[in-house]
Formats: structure tokens, sequence, C-alpha cells
């Protein structure tokens, strides 16, 4: 039986949220490590460093906290976004005047993906908020700027309401949509033309795993060294946002750039590298997996 539009997206969401677990599970004390690090790049001399502070100074669920967020923005991010490109594959196809059935090349299924990740970005942006001040709870309580408290989701997300009401979990939007639409456009490129390359002439749907990780691990180096710098930024007003009004994505930047340097816009890109091949390549082949198989299943019928 063909699957209709409405089952088709209900694949692609499960997969995407499949995909996401897959990722936060592989490379969640990376995640953790990136963060911190581009918060407070002062504080640390580099990866290992931060790895051994955060060790000894909270131990290590240090490197965890901020999972259950984590989770919850990966999941809502991938379900989200895996389940938009599918749409944005036919919104594609039909701007380039396509038949609904036709194979897209590789230039166009990225623009797809770059498309549908601006409606990812609204999911996103309200859980990346908790993770990112979970992360970096430790570090705010160090210099003074807030009390000691019992840092969970639950206060951090009230502690978000009574101060800013829904609309402050989207802090740090402006500057999600700048950092996903480019980015994703790399991220799908990347992992479109890392899978012709390996299927060498034949079909990319018949490649087995160690391809498929590879090539999910390529869009993720992809991805990420193209949005860094616009990540740090994210992360910089998601966490000093709770202080008052922050300022906006092009003032945050300038003020970096002029106080610590451009070097500080890459503090903590080697964790985030070192994650992201692994992390990405998780992705990519649960999502495959859980999507041919779903697909299979429902055929079957």
């Amino acid at each position: 039986m063909k699957s209709s539009p409405a089952i088709q997206a209900a694949i692609d969401l499960t997969a995407g949220a499949l995909g996401g677990t897959a990722c936060v599970l592989t490379g969640q004390p990376f995640d953790t490590m990136k963060v911190k690090m581009q918060t407070f790049p002062g504080l640390y001399k580099g990866l290992t460093d931060c790895a051994l502070k955060t060790y000894s100074q909270v131990g290590l669920r240090g490197f965890y906290k901020g999972t259950g967020p984590a989770l919850m923005a990966y999941v809502a991010e991938n379900s989200v976004l895996f389940m938009c490109y599918g749409f944005c594959q036919h919104f594609v196809r039909k701007v380039a005047g396509l038949d609904e059935q036709a194979k897209l090349n590789d230039l166009q299924t990225a623009a797809a993906g770059s498309i549908a990740s601006a409606f990812a970005a609204l999911a996103l942006c309200p859980t990346e908020l908790v993770k990112c001040r979970l992360q970096t709870m430790h570090e705010l309580e160090m210099s003074g700027r807030i009390a000691k408290s019992h840092d969970t989701v639950w206060s951090v997300v009230k502690s978000i309401l009574r101060k800013d009401g829904p609309w402050g979990f989207y802090h740090g939007l402006t500057s999600t949509l700048f950092q996903v639409v480019p980015g994703y456009f790399f991220f799908f490129g990347g992992y479109e033309l890392s899978r012709s390359f390996f299927a060498s002439g034949g079909s990319k749907d018949e490649l087995g795993p160690v391809p498929l990780m590879l090539s999910g691990g390529i869009a993720g180096i992809c991805l990420w060294f193209v949005i860094y710098p616009v990540d740090c930024i994210k992360s910089r007003i998601q966490v000093l946002s709770m202080f008052g009004k922050q300022t906006g994505f092009i003032r945050t930047l300038l003020s970096v750039v002029r106080t610590e340097g451009i070097a500080a816009l890459y503090s903590g890109l080697k964790a985030t590298l070192i994650r992201a091949f692994p992390a990405n390549a998780a992705l990519f082949l649960a999502y495959e997996y859980s999507r041919k198989m779903m697909m299979s299943q429902f055929e079957a019928y």
C-alpha cells in the first residue's frame, strides 16, 4: 500500500525523533563542554581544562546537566525538521517544475533541508534555552551572578515564565534562525553529496550502515564549521538574557569581537567537532533505518 502524505509525515516525524535521541545520547558530554566554553571562555584554557574542572567541581553528573532539555531539544528539532523536510522537498519540486515523483539533485535536497530548518527552529529555541542555562548554572553560581539553587529543568522553566512570560523562551530565536537556515543547507548538502560519493553511481538508498554513518558524520562537521560563531552568540544571548534584556545578535557579536577578540567566537570548537562526527553518524543511522523499517511495514499492508 502506498503511504499517504499524513502517514509519510508521521513516519518522518518518528524517525527524526529517534535520530535526535541517538544524537543526544552519543554526544551530550561534549555538548555540555561546548556551551560552557562558549559562554565563559575566560574560565577554561581548552577542552581538557574544561573537562578536568567540570569533573573536579561537579563530578560526572556535571557533564550530563541539561540532558533532559537536550533530549527534548533534539527530539523536537529533528522530528519537526525531518517531517518538514519531506514537505519542503515537495515544495522544491513545484518551484523547480519537476514531477511529483522526480528525484531531487543534491543541491535541491540541500535547499529543502534549509527551508525545513526554519520551522525546526521554532521547536528548538525554547528547549535549547533551558538546556544552555542548565549547562552553565555552575559557572553562573561561581561568578556570583545567581545564588546557589536547586537547578532543575522545572526551576529554570518557572524562572523564565516568572520573569519574561511565554515569549521568554524565544530569547535567541533570531540567532537560531541565522544559525540553522544556512547551516542545514550545508548539513543536508554534505550528507547527500557524501552518500552520492559512497554509492559510486549506484542507489544511495541501498547504502550499508558504515557509509551512512560516515555520511552523517561528514554532514555534522559541515554543519558546525559553518554555524559555530553564530551558535556561540546564540548561547551567550540565551544564557545572559536571564539577567535582564540582552542586546540583539549584531550588538552581541560586535561586543564579543571588540572585548574578547574573534578567537572567542570559536571557543569550544574542538569539543563540538569531536562530538559532531559520532553524534550525527548516530542520528542519520537511526533515522534512515527506522524510516526504512516503518515504510516497509506500511507498504506490506
